[in-house]
């Protein structure tokens, strides 16, 4: 490759983090206009006019009178993502089921590039609402699923995770300590599942499983029932919540296996 093409790529690929730069920046302002951006950005208008106005031809972005903000087709694009999950087709039916058994939130989880994402919820009628967007990217030690997932992993992926990651808080209670998450990680392997105490988000407790990851499944995946602590506890020991899991994951398992 001459020096021409290699300049050629690097401005290419400059223009690419841009963009995802743009479309981040609007996820967090939820709308914006271009001299908004440009100065957020320290880009010139005119570099991120261009930018805006691709996306919008794309569909990815709706200009609302001048006003930037992204399109649903992120959501159709997250949509066809989530549905060609083999493990989503095989848990969804089960953790709805779960949710209104036990009252409290079901979710599934798998690891992706180190992190935690949230693949599905489901709410019983009267259960709390967990304001996640499917999609949600967390730490992994910052939640029982994440935790479960760790545990599921070999020891040297999680040692590349922590050392990409650390382990920042993320509430009063997330284990920040190494020899405290790889103690934790020895109870999770003993008992079969983890618990996530306040350590993501003050006054909600969840308890999660991992399922076995093989050839089956299409990443390390984990499910969990989470809810109001004083609420959880009122109703179930960690272990009843526990064999609950464990009768579901065995049902997703198997289901997997057939997709």
């Amino acid at each position: 490759m001459d020096t021409n093409d290699t300049e050629s790529s690097a401005k290419r690929v400059q223009s690419t983090k841009k963009l995802f730069t743009i479309v981040d920046t609007l996820r967090e302002a939820e709308s914006a206009g271009v001299s908004e951006l440009a100065e957020r950005l320290g880009m010139a208008k005119s570099t991120v006019h261009v930018h805006l106005k691709t996306l919008e031809e794309e569909g990815y972005l709706v200009n609302d009178g001048g006003e930037y903000r992204l399109g649903l087709k992120f959501l159709e694009v997250g949509g066809e993502i989530q549905q060609r999950l083999n493990v989503f087709r095989a848990a969804r039916p089960e953790l709805d089921a779960l949710a209104e058994e036990i009252g409290e939130t079901t979710h599934l989880g798998i690891e992706e590039t180190g992190e935690r994402v949230l693949v599905y919820s489901s709410q019983p009628s009267d259960g709390v609402f967990d304001n996640s967007p499917l999609g949600h990217r967390t730490r992994m030690h910052w939640t029982a699923l994440g935790k479960a997932l760790l545990a599921e992993l070999p020891e040297e992926r999680v040692e590349t995770i922590l050392a990409r990651q650390g382990l920042p808080d993320a509430a009063e209670n997330t284990i920040t300590e190494r020899e405290e998450l790889f103690a934790e990680l020895g109870r999770i392997d003993e008992t079969g599942y983890a618990v996530g105490d306040a350590e993501h988000r003050q006054g909600i407790k969840t308890i999660a499983m991992a399922l076995h990851y093989d050839g089956s499944l299409d990443a390390p995946t984990a499910i969990g029932i989470s809810g109001p602590k004083h609420r959880l506890e009122e109703k179930y020991q960690d272990d009843e919540l526990a064999d609950a899991l464990q009768r579901t994951v065995n049902v997703i398992e198997l289901k997997s296996k057939h997709y």
